[in-house]
C-alpha cells in the first residue's frame, strides 16, 4: 500500500482497522474529535461473539489481551416479568460464546496495541469532499485540512463521511432509551441486585422493558426502553434529574419494586438516548478511493451486534487492503460486496416486539419461550 490510510474516528471499528493494517505494515492515521482517551465515559458492557467480535480480535492478534479483561460470570442472564416472577435464570457456565467485558477496555487494548502517534485526538471533522481522481480532502473544525487517496470513516452515526458516498440520514426508531446507574449494588441495593443476578436482566412489556448488566466493580447499569416519540421525551426536563427519574417511574406503575429501583434508586441523573437507525441493508454506488464501516455504514437499533459488526468491518476492510496492496478498489469492493449482506442481516431491532410480544398479555413467557426455543 503505497498511500496511508485515512481512518476518520477511534471507536471500536476505526481501530480495530487501523490495528490490522499495522499487523501487515500498512501505515494508517486515525482522526478522532474526542479530545484524549479518557475525554468521556466510553459506555457499558459488550458481549464480544465468537462468529464475529472474536474473529476480529484474532485477526487483529489481540486474543490474549481481550481474554485477560472477560469479566467472568457475566453471561448469567435473568427474565422476570413485571411483578417480579423469575420466569428463565440461566447461569454463566463459560461455554456461551459471548464473553462480556467493558467497552473502554476493549478500547484501550485496541489503543495500546497502535504505534504511538497512530491516532489524532482533538480532531473533529467539519466537512470532507471529492477532489477527483479516488482522492478526498478533510476538513476539520480547527480549519486545518488532510487530504488523501483512501478514506474510511468509521465515524458513526452522524458521519461526516457518509454523504460522499450516501444521502441517507438516519432516522428515530421510535423508542429512546433512558441509562442511570446504581453503585456499590449489593450492599447499598440488595433488592435491585438479587433481581439481576450475575449478568443480565431482561423485563420486557409491549412498548417498555427494562434492561440492566452488572458490571465491574459491583455496578448496575440499567437502561430502560420506551416506546415513545420524541416529543414524549422533549416534554421531560432532564435536567431536573428528580422530576425526569419520577416521570419514567410512572411508566412502570405497579411493577416490583426490585425491578422499579433500578430507575428510581439510580446513583446518577437519567441519560435519555433516542435510538436512530438508517434504512435496513442501506448501500452504495462503489465511489473510488473511500468507504465506510460499522455505524457510519449501517447504524441499527439495538441489536447485540453493533460493536462486533464494526470491529469485523475493520477487520475484513485491512484484510482486505493488505490482499490486494496495489489495488485499492479491488480491496474496497471486496469488502463492501460482503459487508453490505452481513449488515443487513443483523439490523433488527431487538426490543420486545421482536420476541412476538405485542399484547398485555404473557409478555416475559413469550420472551421466556423465543429465548429457550419453545416459542
Amino acid at each position: 500500500m503505497h498511500t496511508p490510510v485515512t481512518i476518520i474516528g477511534a471507536g471500536l471499528g476505526g481501530l480495530t482497522l487501523a490495528r490490522v493494517l499495522h499487523i501487515h505494515g500498512i501505515p494508517a492515521t486515525v482522526y478522532e474529535a474526542e479530545s484524549s482517551p479518557s475525554a468521556r465515559m466510553q459506555g457499558g458492557m459488550l458481549d464480544i461473539h465468537d462468529y464475529n467480535g472474536q474473529l476480529a480480535l484474532q485477526a487483529a492478534g489481540l486474543m490474549d489481551e481481550f481474554h485477560a479483561i472477560v469479566l467472568e460470570g457475566r453471561q448469567a442472564m435473568r427474565v422476570l416479568d413485571r411483578d417480579g416472577t423469575v420466569l428463565f435464570d440461566k447461569a454463566d457456565d463459560g461455554t456461551g460464546g459471548r464473553p462480556e467485558v467493558q467497552r473502554g477496555e476493549l478500547r484501550r487494548i485496541l489503543l495500546d496495541s497502535l504505534p504511538a502517534g497512530t491516532v489524532r485526538w482533538g480532531h473533529k471533522v467539519a466537512s470532507a469532499r471529492t477532489l477527483g481522481e479516488g482522492r478526498h480532502e478533510v476538513t476539520f473544525a480547527d480549519g486545518g485540512t488532510v487530504a488523501t487517496s483512501l478514506l474510511v470513516g468509521a465515524d458513526g452515526a452522524w458521519s461526516r463521511i457518509r454523504p460522499l458516498l450516501s444521502t441517507a440520514i438516519p432516522e428515530y426508531t421510535g423508542t429512546s432509551c433512558v441509562e442511570t446507574y446504581l453503585f456499590d449494588a449489593d450492599t447499598r441495593h440488595p433488592a435491585a441486585a438479587k433481581a439481576v443476578g450475575g449478568g443480565m436482566l431482561i423485563a420486557p412489556a409491549p412498548g417498555r422493558e427494562i434492561f440492566a448488566h452488572r458490571e465491574s466493580g459491583d455496578t448496575l447499569h440499567t437502561y430502560v426502553g420506551l416506546a415513545k416519540p420524541q416529543d414524549w421525551f422533549a416534554a421531560i426536563d432532564f435536567t431536573d434529574a428528580a422530576a425526569a427519574t419520577a416521570r419514567i417511574a410512572q411508566e412502570f406503575d405497579g411493577w416490583a419494586p426490585e425491578l422499579t429501583a433500578l430507575i428510581t434508586d439510580g446513583d446518577t441523573a437519567p441519560v435519555l438516548r433516542p435510538l436512530y437507525a438508517l434504512p435496513t441493508g442501506h448501500r452504495w454506488d462503489r465511489v473510488p478511493g473511500v468507504t465506510l464501516t460499522g455505524d457510519a455504514a449501517h447504524l441499527a437499533g439495538p441489536n447485540g451486534e453493533g460493536a462486533n459488526l464494526a470491529m469485523l468491518d475493520g477487520a475484513e476492510l485491512g484484510k482486505a487492503l493488505a490482499a490486494h496492496p496495489d489495488d485499492i478498489e479491488a480491496a474496497l469492493t471486496e469488502y463492501e460486496q460482503a459487508m453490505f449482506p452481513r449488515s443487513a442481516e443483523f439490523a433488527t431491532f431487538e426490543g420486545a416486539e421482536v420476541h412476538g410480544i405485542d399484547s398485555d398479555d404473557d409478555t416475559a413467557r413469550a420472551l421466556f419461550n423465543t429465548i429457550t426455543g419453545k416459542g
